[in-house]
């Protein structure tokens, strides 16, 4: 099963559409990532797809300077897709354990480039809506005030180690630009949370902040609630988010909230 490779979005769409479709909440990075390329294209992306038999089995994708982006395959697929990519330049790869490992060992097979592991999350799926009892004081505000939003999405960066954000022209490349944002507000916020745009269904939360000053009493489950119903409403049928797998306290949460995990992902950067 060869893998087929093109630099032609529209193309690559038209064919493996159905297949992102097939399962958003698993696909939720690829169908907001490949959106955002089909409107804003990057030169230079390679495009890849698995068939058997006509059918879209597998599909991947690696933005300039950026990890190999993977779905789930077998170990003589993951070995098949490495060697047809061997000779391109690639950073490193993000996929479902089991996968990114067994590309990142076909990988140094055919290139000898050493993977390091690097950031793991978790992927979680809205079960039944759960809201805290009792709610913590204040209301939920959809965000109006734009530079509000740059300089507390500015402040989540930093504190997750992202690329800072400056001004607009960073924010406009950022992976926050083209959601929704919420404020949970009291006297002034004290939480904010962002949500992608309904796409095949799926809607994925991202990102939840509340500032250090604020932790604790409450307010990021209250946020996480409201841009949670506010996805049901808009008619979202798989409403997710991404956890770090070591923050105990967020992932409490997110299960006491309705949440339950579906899926692990790994990334390695390839030295």
């Amino acid at each position: 099963m060869p893998w087929h490779l093109t630099e032609d979005i529209d193309d690559f769409l038209a064919r493996t559409g159905g297949f992102l479709r097939s399962r958003p909440a698993l696909h939720t990075s690829q169908l907001t990532r490949l959106e955002k390329l089909r409107t804003q294209e990057e030169k230079g992306t390679l495009f890849g797809r698995l068939e058997q038999d006509g059918e879209v089995r597998a599909i991947c994708y690696c933005r300039p300077a950026q990890r190999l982006i993977l779905t789930a395959v077998a170990a003589d697929e993951a070995d098949a897709l490495a060697a047809e990519l061997a000779g391109r330049p690639l950073s490193g790869v993000t996929a479902e354990d089991d996968t990114a490992g067994a590309f990142a060992e076909a990988w140094q097979r055919h290139t000898d480039a050493v993977p390091v592991p690097g950031v793991r999350v978790r992927l979680y799926r809205l079960g039944t809506l759960t809201p805290p009892e009792p709610m913590p004081e204040g209301r939920a505000l959809a965000a109006r005030d734009r530079a509000e939003v740059i300089r507390w999405c500015g402040e989540f960066a930093t504190a997750v180690g992202q690329a800072p954000i400056a001004d607009e022209r960073s924010w406009a490349a950022s992976n926050f630009a083209g959601k929704q944002f919420t404020f949970w507000e009291t006297d002034s916020p004290v939480a904010m949370a962002g949500w992608t745009p309904v796409l095949a269904g799926m809607v994925r939360v991202d990102p939840v902040y509340t500032p250090a000053r604020f932790r604790g009493r409450g307010y990021a489950g209250a946020v996480t609630v409201a841009v949670s119903q506010a996805a049901l409403a808009a008619g979202a049928t798989d409403v997710v988010l991404y956890t770090d797998p070591a923050n105990v306290t967020s992932n409490a949460l997110y299960r006491r909230l309705g949440y339950a995990p579906i899926a692990a992902f790994q990334g390695y950067d390839f030295r």
